[in-house]
């Protein structure tokens, strides 16, 4: 018997985590011939999705995808996300959530999926991808000596507005 994948139960739990703290829960997802999405709004072969209550219609996240309706430009649009094809789920107000490794060939409907807990005990492909993966690592914080001897143009608040990203540090 095949293992079922942990990933669609934590991305449901991160999905009920955020709404219950008041934080707006965004997807970050790889785009393939497999994924509905506005075309338009894909950069790099990927795109972020807010699927807020306020933000979807219908948002139905099963075991192998994610289904739900959205407004782009006032134009209301079916999207549909296969599970294997979501990078990451996150609040867009703290950046807390998770990441997810990405899954090798998802244009291949014969593709296993790979979770990162679950592939820890699984050797490394015989052909290593062209790039490694991305990994995740904390950002230094300052120390209230360093903020005390900051410049001016240290002291400029960050701005506000304008879309969010999420940002791979390699």
């Amino acid at each position: 018997m095949s293992e079922i994948s942990t990933k669609p139960y934590m991305l449901r739990a991160i999905y009920e985590w955020c709404t219950d703290s008041g934080y707006t829960p965004y997807l970050a997802v790889k785009v393939d011939s497999r994924t509905t999405v506005p075309m338009e709004y894909v950069k790099k072969g990927e795109i972020v999705l807010n699927i807020s209550f306020g933000a979807t219609s219908g948002l139905k996240m099963d075991n192998d995808a994610i289904r739900f309706h959205a407004r782009f430009g006032g134009v209301s649009r079916e999207i549909y996300v296969p599970v294997d094809n979501v990078m990451a789920i996150y609040a867009n107000e703290n950046g807390q959530g998770m990441a997810f490794e990405p899954v090798l060939g998802n244009d291949d409907p014969d593709a296993q999926p790979t979770d990162s807990p679950a592939s820890a005990d699984v050797p490394p492909p015989a052909i290593a991808p062209v790039s490694s993966a991305p990994t995740l690592s904390s950002v230094p914080t300052s120390s209230p000596e360093q903020r005390d001897n900051a410049t001016p143009s240290d002291d400029e608040p960050p701005k506000k507005g304008g879309r969010p990203t999420l940002t791979r540090i390699k």
